[in-house]
């Protein structure tokens, strides 16, 4: 039988996702709003290419991106990019920067490739792995916010000795699908900081973003040249696509709109240094109430510990699959942990989207549940 919340002590909105996020209240409406007037229309077309325009200007100030960099979109999700950064990114020889499921899967994706090879620098899950500018390469990759375990990597350039055929400098790729929108950065750091736009942004999966650098750019066109590239992954062809403003194939139209009313919001609120304030906020709920709970305590180690996606491990007093039924059972959902790290854990997404008081009311329901489970 599950345990039944007081009403009174529910969050007004239960979904609580590291991804997808749940949208601000207002921003589904007026997407679907303004649906009507392109739904069913060519994506070449001026109508869809003005809202990819929207989209390109407003991350282009929201990310304060230098000049000459580009905002670039295409089809499929930022996973695509991993499969991309083998193909038009790496040269022959990556560091990849692995501390959980998904940038084990980046590094997974480059070392499959026949022509490159693929250095991980790994640390257990929880803590931050950093790649090593002492060890040559001609590509580093590493997440900003790794969304399995919660762990927030400072942002930088690593600028070791090029391993690549065509030597030169060694290229940054940043994976910032859980962080891009909710947490400053200097995208000067960094030569391509890609993302997916259902985390920070309330929007769904089926695009990837990302903020270029001439020198990825560059890099881009000239392994397209030598090397048999699929178009879905090509980068140089997205950058030609993306100055069209349009991509390689139809993509969600409403999607589109989803992600501009959110990039226009973020700047109408004070740009990412609100969107942290708020991520903190809320995050700093979660963290404080573990560590003076009786039952819970933060996963990830002080210092490392996101902002964005929180990681709460559990005592054995209190099972995480059954606490999750009766929270589910209320109408409180997604706070599932990563499915194979096999803790005792819930996760909770942070977003720009979650305000503090609905995380405050969460920990609420959790003690609440909890009681009544011994």
């Amino acid at each position: 039988m599950k345990i039944a919340i007081p009403t009174d002590l529910l969050p007004r909105d239960g979904r609580f996702g590291s991804g997808p996020s749940r949208q601000r209240p207002g921003q589904l409406e007026r997407a679907l709003e303004a649906s009507g007037r392109i739904l069913g229309t060519s994506h070449r077309q001026p109508p869809v290419k003005n809202a990819v325009a929207r989209i390109r200007s407003g991350l282009a100030e929201l990310f304060a991106i230098p000049d000459g960099y580009k905002i670039l979109l295409g089809n499929g999700g930022a996973s695509l990019i991993w499969d991309a950064l083998a193909f038009t990114g790496v040269d022959s020889h990556a560091q990849a920067a692995v501390c959980g499921e998904f940038t084990a899967k980046a590094a997974s994706a480059v070392a499959k490739a026949p022509w490159a090879q693929c250095t991980r620098i790994q640390s257990p899950p929880g803590s931050l792995a950093v790649c090593d500018d002492g060890l040559p390469a001609d590509a580093y990759l590493y997440a900003h916010n790794e969304t399995s375990t919660g762990v927030l990597s400072p942002v930088r350039r690593f600028t070791g000795a090029a391993g690549g055929n065509a030597g030169g400098a060694a290229l940054t790729f940043v994976d910032a699908t859980s962080a891009a929108g909710g947490v400053e950065v200097d995208v000067a750091s960094t030569d391509l900081y890609y993302f997916s736009p259902q985390k920070c942004f309330g929007a769904e999966g089926g695009l990837w973003l990302a903020a270029a650098s001439p020198a990825a750019l560059a890099r881009a066109g000239r392994l397209a040249a030598q090397r048999p590239v699929p178009a879905i992954l090509d980068l140089s062809l997205a950058a030609k696509n993306s100055r069209a403003n349009q991509t390689l194939n139809t993509p969600s139209l409403v999607n589109l709109l989803l992600i501009a009313d959110q990039a226009e919001w973020m700047l109408e609120e004070g740009g990412l240094a609100a969107m942290e304030a708020r991520t903190r906020e809320s995050s700093g709920v979660l963290y404080r109430w573990a560590e003076a709970s009786d039952f819970a305590e933060p996963f990830a180690q002080p210092g490392a510990r996101s902002n964005l996606v929180v990681t709460i491990d559990l005592d054995a007093s209190v099972p995480s699959e059954a606490l999750r039924g009766h929270l589910r059972a209320n109408g409180i959902v997604d706070v599932d942990p990563y499915r194979s790290l096999g803790r005792n854990q819930i996760r909770v997404g942070t977003f720009p989207n979650v305000p503090a008081e609905d995380v405050a009311a969460l920990t609420a329901c959790i003690d609440y549940v909890a009681e009544r489970m011994a």
